[in-house]
């Protein structure tokens, strides 16, 4: 009989041998091609004033303290107390859906990708890291930690989560339904079947220090925001990062396409050449991406990347416009 203890630490490892390799990766792209901008997109914007020091060069002139400078007779600037450290919580939500895929990887593997490639990125700016893994079947939660031992460790733990059973499917619970009750890191709880993860909002509202950056992964299906969005988005710096299969965005034209759909839990066929079939996709498609934008209406604040392309790559892009955009202001 299988150990599960001896299973679970096999898996750890084979995660922690491919986080190295994105973390080598990630190294690579920080200091070749990033440099500072990783931090520099998140710095000084919104963030809680700490104290006045002296301008040095390459500080951003935006925090410069006129007042002060002045006064003083040389240029001082702002300081906030997110340059001092950044804390990243990582909220994957772990839904059926995400398990389809029309190409060679499923849309969940591409989705645990990105969150490994986030959380190395934190690691290699030794910022503080912490997940919310929320499936059908319960949630765990892990605090931010900081140090490239206890990153890497919880990025392992969180890419070998087992998918959710395609059979958990039952109750068609809304994103924003009931929560369970909040309770000690680490703990899982049992959900009601559902083909949703149920995210305990309430909870993750104190899972983090103040104006820290929580960045929801997930399939986003048209639906309504979450009872307490809206005071997550005062507390957080809140981002959307979201994995697309090609044939969501597009069906392939002019064929009969077969696909099993982990939600109903069947294989279903598409008359991709029928009118009718096309429209009612690209009515579902522009829903989706409205609401989408409706949870996260800046620009900057949301990414989605396509099942066949390069995630880091995109990163990359992500946070360059991200700085590009806070130089204009």
């Amino acid at each position: 009989m299988p150990n599960p203890l001896t299973e679970h630490t096999s898996l750890v490892t084979s995660q922690l041998a491919l986080l190295r390799q994105l973390e080598w990766r990630v190294r690579h792209a920080v200091e070749n091609v990033l440099s500072g901008e990783y931090r520099s997109a998140f710095r000084g914007r919104g963030m809680e004033f700490d104290q006045v020091v002296k301008y040095t060069y390459g500080d951003d002139i935006r925090d410069i303290d006129w007042n002060v400078t002045a006064r003083l007779g040389e240029p001082y600037r702002k300081k906030f107390i997110e340059e001092r450290e950044v804390t990243l919580l990582i909220v994957f939500e772990d839904s059926v859906s995400l398990q389809f895929g029309s190409g060679a990887q499923s849309k969940r593997e591409a989705l645990l990708e990105l969150a490994g490639l986030v959380m190395m990125l934190g690691a290699v700016n030794r910022d503080r890291v912490g997940y919310l893994h929320a499936s059908p079947e319960g949630y765990t939660l892990k605090e931010p930690v900081r140090g490239r031992g206890q990153i890497m460790h919880a990025a392992a733990t969180l890419l070998g989560k087992p998918a959710p059973a395609l059979d958990s499917g039952g109750l068609d619970a809304e994103r924003g339904g009931p929560e369970k009750p909040a309770a000690d890191s680490g703990a899982q709880h049992p959900a009601l079947g559902t083909q949703h993860a149920i995210i305990p909002w309430r909870m993750l509202a104190h899972a983090a220090p103040r104006h820290s950056i929580m960045i929801w992964l997930g399939d986003f299906p048209p639906c309504i925001a979450p009872e307490g969005w809206t005071v997550l988005t005062r507390r957080y710096q809140t981002m959307g990062f979201r994995v697309d299969d090609p044939w969501e965005r597009e069906l392939p034209t002019g064929r009969m396409l077969t696909a099993y759909d982990p939600v109903a839990g069947r294989l279903v066929n598409l008359n991709a050449a029928s009118a009718a079939q096309r429209a009612a996709h690209a009515a579902w498609v522009a829903e989706r991406e409205q609401k989408f934008r409706d949870l996260f209406p800046d620009p900057l604040s949301r990414l989605t990347v396509r099942t066949d392309e390069e995630r880091l790559e995109a990163l990359v892009r992500f946070f360059h416009t991200r700085m590009a955009a806070g130089n204009r202001r």
